[in-house]
Parts: structure tokens; C-alpha cells; sequence
């Protein structure tokens, strides 16, 4: 007796290429996978540029705070002080309060208040600095309120040199510029020093001089200096993490598909 041996229907899953990924079906998916792991790997090379950037500020800060304190005339005055940023400086000289301003929403002990920022004359020259004196209550203080921190005529100021600010760190606000005859502005959100020398009627040095703390001073204005974090800061492991998700997108995509292709295909 014969016997009949029925085929029964055996499904296999469907082969898959890489070429699936860009057919009808996928392209536009896969095209914004793409498009997704470059973003997220353009992150990444945004970080490391962070962390560079980062790196030279350190380096020239550390530079500048290990180098002697400079005493702020003579030759120093026609030196390169742009780039002496956090260097230790003293300067001699009478304050001129008639043309101080003031930087506004600074706050000390969380109550609001200004930073001074007063012109001065360095002994034996003909030459101006800005000098950030400290913090005084009042946001909306005037230079008439500001009148009664006056210091004496001749004062010896020990600080840092710090660089002009044109901008923002982050944002778009930007000091309004004196209109015709509306006077010099005296309440700023930034010590723009040629902004604030084109309503001086003598030049400034390009820098001003951030006035340290003193022992011996316990009135207002109050005194600080900034406090520097010279890590390299959180951008090394962040910038692991975008290219770590770059990579997880493009090698976990196909398998998805592949998956998705198969149990279509059963």
C-alpha cells in the first residue's frame, strides 16, 4: 500500500537586507532615524567643544592668577590687560563719584541692590580705570543715593582685572544707548566699558578693576570677588552619553525593523 505524504504550508520569515530599511515602506522613517543620530551626535562634538573651550579658560586663568600682582601704571598701562582677566592688581588714585554708575539687579543676602562702578584717576597719569566698588541696596537707587559711599579723594584699590562685557552670556538683552539729549544712563545690566566711556568726557582703560574684599572694611559697599570653578566640568560624560545614544539609534533601528518585517511575514 502507498502511502501519501501531504505538504503542509511551512511560513519562513523573510530575509532581510539592509535595502528593506529604504524601501517604500521605511524610507521616511529611516531618513529621520538618520536625521535623529546626527543631531544627537552633533551634541556630542557640541560638548567637546564646550569642554575645550572650558580647557583654555582654565589654562589662562590659572595662568593669570599665578602671576605677580601688578601694580596698575607706567608701562602696565599700555599693556595687553584684555587678556589679563583675574590677574591680581593695585592702583593709587582719586575716585571721580559725580560720573560713577551702577550695574542694576545685583543681589547680596537675597535682598536687590547695585554694583558700583566708579571712574578712577590714576595718580600720575592722565589716565582713567573703571574700579566695581561693591554692593549698595536700592534697585532703583540713583547717583544722588549713591552719593553717601563716597570714599576719601586718594584710595589705594587691590582687585582683579576683569574683561568688558558687551553681551550676555545667554539671552538678548542689551543696554539701551543714550539718545540725543536724553543724558548719560547711569543704571546698566553690564560694564560695557566703551559704552560706558562714550559718555565719559575722558577715555578709559578697556578693562575695569573688580575691588577685593579688605579685612579692615566692613561698610557698605559690600566687596566679593568671584568664585572660579576651573573643573573641567560635566561635558566629557555628556558628551559620551549624545554619541552613546547616536550609536544605540543606528544599531537598534535595524533590528526593529527586521523584527517588525518578521512578524509581518509569519
Amino acid at each position: 500500500m502507498s502511502g501519501h505524504v501531504s505538504s503542509l504550508p511551512v511560513h519562513k520569515s523573510a530575509s532581510f537586507t539592509l535595502l528593506h530599511l529604504f524601501s517604500r515602506r521605511w524610507i521616511l522613517t529611516t531618513l529621520l532615524v538618520i536625521a535623529g543620530a546626527a543631531v544627537l551626535a552633533r551634541l556630542g562634538v557640541w560638548q567637546l567643544d564646550r569642554l575645550a573651550q572650558r580647557r583654555l579658560f582654565n589654562t589662562r586663568v590659572q595662568a593669570q592668577m599665578a602671576q605677580p600682582q601688578l601694580q596698575l601704571t607706567g608701562d602696565a598701562l599700555s599693556a595687553d590687560l584684555t587678556n589679563m582677566e583675574y590677574r591680581s592688581v593695585v592702583v593709587r588714585g582719586q575716585f571721580d563719584f559725580p560720573h560713577q554708575i551702577a550695574l542694576r539687579n545685583q543681589a547680596w543676602d537675597n535682598q536687590a541692590g547695585v554694583q558700583l562702578l566708579t571712574p578712577l584717576k590714576i595718580d600720575g597719569t592722565d589716565t582713567y580705570v573703571l574700579v566695581e566698588r561693591g554692593w549698595v541696596p536700592g534697585l532703583e537707587s540713583t547717583p544722588a543715593d549713591w552719593r553717601q559711599y563716597d570714599e576719601p579723594s586718594t584710595v589705594e584699590v587691590r582687585g582683579i582685572i576683569r574683561r568688558s562685557q558687551s553681551k550676555p552670556d545667554f539671552g538678548r538683552r542689551l543696554d539701551p544707548l543714550p539718545g540725543p539729549g536724553s543724558g548719560p544712563l547711569y543704571l546698566w545690566y553690564f560694564a560695557n566699558v566703551d559704552r560706558i566711556a562714550a559718555q565719559l568726557p575722558y577715555p578709559l582703560l578697556p578693562v575695569y578693576v573688580q575691588q577685593a574684599p579688605d579685612s579692615a572694611w566692613t561698610s557698605l559697599p559690600y566687596r566679593s570677588l568671584p568664585v572660579l570653578d576651573l573643573t573641567e566640568g560635566p561635558h566629557m560624560g555628556y558628551a559620551l552619553q549624545w554619541f552613546s545614544f547616536s550609536i544605540l539609534l543606528l544599531v537598534g533601528y535595524p533590528f526593529y525593523v527586521r523584527k517588525r518585517k518578521r512578524t509581518h511575514s509569519i
